[in-house]
């Protein structure tokens, strides 16, 4: 407890908790609050629709697409209407045969288990999952050597949801496992704006329609970077005093923060001129950049590389990535460095 000048008190704990409960509240708890992803939700709700008419588990579902549209969000929709509870994990967080044992032992009937980047499974565990998710057997072998043996454990019926940013990694035989595949596309500025004035509800923001407009173009068409956006431009307003944020408030901040007028970061902009005055716009290969900015290639593959592609900015060819004139156009240079 903590006493401030005009003699009240304040409750930090009291105020973190508050944040933390309206930063959980910015997922949508149903489809109805779902906003975009139209044909996915409509056909996921034919799919839960029917497998609670038939009193069975919900078919397993892969979802994939860029990072932050959205596919945590839809699996907990997911065990929420189907009357299920949500366990998640991830390909990497699951290391051995007895990770994912622990795991599917613990589920009771109904549950939705959900695995994020599931394309990183190693190829035994993976191997492993299929009993599980055709027969809701889990096979092991315990022991090594003449004295192993092997084991049978029934599973209750449970519905797997996969998600990944990378569909093509997936082994065909896992793909085939499940029973739809979803497609998580790039949100359109009329839906982002949607969730931006939603969320700007939801955490108390005051912010012009012309400021939500200018975010939602910013945002790179995902809603994980609009609502990060949002949560910035509430720091500098709070910071600045502001009751209310502008259009001019929103530009101006987010210059600080090295977001331009199209929603390129500096880091963007960086990797885009390395290949521009390092390559002379390439082809060029991605571990090529990588190594010449320091950077991860998952992290160019999966943050940077979507989004450039979606606007044109760059392209992917058997020899490497080049850029493309609107970049060069963009970035306000002439010509490739010879």
């Amino acid at each position: 407890m903590v006493i401030i000048q005009d003699g009240s008190a304040m409750n930090f704990s009291a105020i973190d908790e508050k944040e933390k409960k309206s930063e959980k509240n910015l997922r949508p708890k149903n489809f109805n609050n779902f906003i975009g992803q139209e044909l996915t939700k409509k056909n996921l709700a034919v799919i839960l629709s029917a497998a609670k008419k038939r009193q069975e588990s919900p078919p397993h579902l892969l979802f994939y697409g860029p990072p932050g549209l959205g596919k945590t969000t839809l699996a907990g929709i997911v065990a929420d209407e189907s009357g299920g509870n949500l366990k998640t994990t991830s390909g990497p967080a699951i290391e051995k045969a007895g990770d994912l044992a622990a795991i599917l032992t613990n589920l009771k009937p109904g549950d939705v288990l959900f695995i994020d980047e599931i394309h990183r499974l190693r190829l035994p565990i993976e191997e492993i999952l299929y009993s599980a998710l055709e027969d809701f057997f889990l096979d092991l072998v315990v022991g090594k050597g003449p004295g192993a043996k092997s084991m049978r454990l029934k599973l209750p019926a449970f519905t797997l949801i996969g998600a990944t940013t990378k569909f093509g990694l997936l082994s065909s035989p896992l793909r085939e496992r499940f029973g739809a595949n979803f497609k998580i596309d790039f949100y359109s500025p009329e839906n982002l704006q949607m969730i931006l004035k939603k969320n700007a509800e939801t955490l108390n923001i005051k912010i012009q329609k012309n400021a939500i407009e200018f975010l939602s173009k910013v945002s790179r068409g995902t809603p994980r970077v609009a609502n990060r956006l949002l949560r910035r431009l509430r720091d500098f307003a709070n910071f600045e005093n502001k009751t209310e944020i502008s259009e001019k408030n929103c530009q101006e901040w987010l210059q600080k923060i090295g977001v331009d007028k199209i929603g390129l970061t500096n880091f963007d902009r960086e990797f885009l001129k390395i290949i521009v005055e390092k390559f002379s716009g390439g082809p060029v290969g991605l571990s090529t950049i990588a190594a010449a900015i320091s950077e991860d290639k998952q992290t160019i593959e999966d943050i940077v590389e979507p989004f450039l592609l979606q606007i044109g900015f760059l392209s992917r060819t058997p020899r490497g990535r080049m850029i493309l004139p609107e970049a060069l156009k963009y970035l306000q240079i002439a010509s490739y460095n010879a």
